[in-house]
């Protein structure tokens, strides 16, 4: 019973190691620090991640998650917009080396089983450092590699 007070305190470090990753594995430049102040504290990059939107259509997410309680000014704003719409926009490359499973889904559609198959290769091996590297992942359909290549970064 004593300890129930740390189930709170545990949870809180939990998400503080989760949003901690979710910020390294997020591509670095202008504007990461305030995405991962203003978006990862309430959700995880995942979210975001998978989208690949136009800068208009960020400008539209950046402002519903400002009116449901993001705190963000217009200059922070702005350059939220800029990161996302640089890294995660139409035109964006999915990095293979960081790219959680929802994005490898969503993006390169790799099923649940492949998705997870590149996450725990690259988890117990060095990164990748080109497309063929995803090869020697078992269970990873080739062809779907191959027809996907110009859409990844390693």
């Amino acid at each position: 019973m004593k300890a129930l007070w740390m189930l709170p305190v545990a949870a809180a470090l939990s998400l503080a190691v989760t949003a901690g990753d979710d910020a390294k594995a997020l591509p670095d430049g202008p504007g990461k620090e305030i995405v991962v102040k203003a978006c990862i504290d309430c959700h995880g990059a995942a979210n975001f991640r998978k989208m690949r939107l136009t800068e208009d259509e960020w400008w539209e997410k950046v402002a519903d998650m400002v009116d449901r309680g993001a705190k963000a000014n217009e200059q922070e704003q702005t350059a939220i917009v800029a990161y996302l719409a640089k890294n995660f926009g139409r035109d964006s490359k999915v990095n293979m080396n960081t790219a959680p499973n929802s994005e490898l889904i969503v993006v390169l559609g790799f099923t649940i089983a492949e998705s997870q198959a590149v996450v725990a290769y690259r988890e117990a091996n060095a990164s990748f450092k080109e497309w063929r590297d995803l090869l020697k992942v078992p269970g990873l359909d080739a062809q779907k590699v191959e027809a996907k290549k110009e859409m990844m970064v390693f």
